[in-house]
């Protein structure tokens, strides 16, 4: 039987790609070469605009344990170890959610599961050729097999077999100058201030926790993640490599040298995993590009740069969520043609503007007087309200703004769909309730409704929804969003025009294919639809 999709990799990118899939109707297949998944401790939570869109598929309140919607950052957070002031900002694009990364992997594979997605661990792909078809070499424990699926999907990592195997390069630059060394520790608990958590170290200062830290010889940062034994780390350029076991001792010379100052630490107390690593030099590389016919790549099997963690799976999770609905649609036969295209093409972009905020912070860092005289300069930047937005919404992603084919006639059009709330007939309800099912969606907030009957020939392709909004919701009577919660239309008028209109099927046509037109039935369903909205 040939797979609709064959995802490699069963990472948190992996993992996301294939409940979009199943949302959308697709059926797709994970092979992830580990038996089980992995406890080896990796990033600590999601960072920017993904934390909305997750919270948009109704997992929010599952990986952070909490009732409610997530909140922005409003008050701090750090550009290369610099202040950024948020409370200057009127509304913060910086979310952060608190996660170890195993637990977003478990909470999105039982999501998987919930969607019928067939996951099978200990499979490693060994072998891949494509025709009308892609046919994949794969291996398990006791036997070598092949599957035939219509795509194939690359979430296996910086180190992708998929991407080898397809013959895709992956240029870039690496760095040998940099060691990270990071380890659970404990710390005196007589250092650390108990109204702020910030740590005192004798002979040196104040550290603030979570917050980088940079000095004239490297990096410090402490970490004090609820539940477990702080995280310790450090950076520092141009270290002699060792092949010797990282320890403790290794790492409290390294906080010697950065600080000036000495640091005890003790050993992580708790159950582990505990993190005990160190990391010379690191990447940064961006595919040459993200398809070869019928094969893809998302997260780090198509981009790697030099920051992690948050940043990092803000945008793999997003490139498993741009291609997800493109790909489902092309199987569904229902895409218009160069759907498929747009994926690289927005993707690669959003990529370039993280390698980019990759290499300017590890520039800002570096040692030596003439970096701490430019980062002078920026602190007084960072004063300014512009400054500190601008680098806000690059760290968060939502700097990003897709080409969606037409003039930009509203600020909206090509962004994130900001968060809303809506008054309908059955009562008040959150944009992100109707996103829920990774459809289109078009909100008609005019006064009589105008809007929606102008696309009869779509009705079975999009949701819409008749709406009044709250007094605070964005200035647009009308909004056409894709599945990925992106804008593809809006009107500000409380009356659209023809124009107006014209300009919506024009949407339309370039990003979901019309199909028959419904029955008299279908028609009176349709209307029940539009005044009752089904929220899942």
């Amino acid at each position: 039987m040939i797979k609709d999709v064959v995802i490699v990799g069963g990472g948190p990118n992996g993992l996301m790609l294939a409940c979009e899939l199943a949302l959308a109707g697709a059926r797709p297949v994970i092979l992830e070469s580990l038996p089980a998944p992995s406890t080896e401790p990796k990033a600590n939570g999601l960072l920017g605009q993904v934390v909305r869109m997750i919270d948009r598929r109704g997992l929010y309140e599952r990986l952070s344990g909490t009732p409610g919607p997530p909140q922005p950052n409003s008050a701090y957070f750090m550009f290369a170890a610099m202040g950024l002031n948020l409370s200057l900002l009127e509304d913060s694009p910086v979310y952060g959610l608190p996660a170890p990364q195993h637990r977003i992997v478990q909470v999105l594979e039982e999501r998987a599961t919930e969607l019928g997605v067939e996951i099978r661990r200990g499979h490693k792909l060994v072998g891949l050729s494509q025709d009308d078809e892609v046919t994949l070499d794969v291996a398990d424990m006791d036997r070598a097999y092949r599957l035939r699926a219509r795509y194939v999907v690359g979430a296996d990592g910086a180190h992708s077999i998929t991407r080898k195997l397809s013959g895709i390069n992956f240029p870039g630059i690496t760095y040998d100058r940099r060691t990270n060394r990071t380890a659970h520790a404990t710390v005196p608990t007589e250092w650390v201030e108990p109204e702020t958590g910030a740590l005192s170290v004798p002979g040196y200062g104040t550290i603030l926790p979570f917050l980088p830290h940079r000095t004239e010889h490297g990096g410090f940062s402490y970490a004090p993640f609820p539940g477990h034994p702080p995280l310790v780390s450090t950076t520092e350029w141009d270290q002699p490599r060792t092949e010797a076991p990282m320890s403790l001792d290794e790492l409290r010379a390294s906080i010697r040298r950065v600080l000036g100052a000495d640091l005890p630490l003790g050993p992580p107390t708790g159950e582990g995993p505990h993190v005990l690593r160190r990391l010379s030099g690191g990447n940064t590389r961006v595919a040459e590009r993200f398809r070869d016919r019928r094969v893809f790549l998302v997260g780090d099997a198509a981009h790697v740069y030099t920051s992690g963690g948050g940043p990092g799976l803000n945008l793999g999770l997003q490139d498993a969520i741009n291609l997800g609905w493109k790909l489902a649609a092309e199987i569904r036969g229902s895409a218009p043609p160069g759907l498929l295209d747009s994926y690289e093409t927005e993707r690669r972009q959003a990529a370039h503007r993280m390698v980019m905020y990759a290499q300017a912070q590890a520039a800002l860092t570096a040692p030596g007087s003439d970096v701490t005289a430019l980062r002078e300069l920026f602190n007084e930047l960072l004063g300014h309200r512009n400054t500190v937005q601008h680098l806000a919404d690059l760290t968060a992603g939502t700097d990003i703004r897709y080409d969606m084919g037409c003039h930009h006639t509203h600020p909206l059009v090509g962004r994130f769909a900001p968060d809303m709330e809506l008054h309908t007939p059955t009562g008040a309800v959150r944009l992100t309730e109707l996103t829920r099912t990774a459809r289109p969606l078009l909100l008609d907030l005019t006064e009589d409704a105008s809007v929606a009957g102008a696309l009869s020939e779509w009705h079975d392709q999009v949701d819409i929804v008749t709406a009044q909004p709250q007094p605070t919701a964005p200035a647009a009577t009308a909004l056409l969003l894709r599945p990925d919660c992106y804008v593809a239309w809006a009107s500000a008028s409380s009356r659209p025009d023809s124009a107006d209109l014209d300009a919506l099927r024009a949407a339309m046509q370039r990003w979901f294919r019309p199909t028959e037109t419904p029955t008299a039935g279908e028609e009176t369903q349709r209307d029940l639809n539009l005044i009752e909205p089904s929220i899942t």
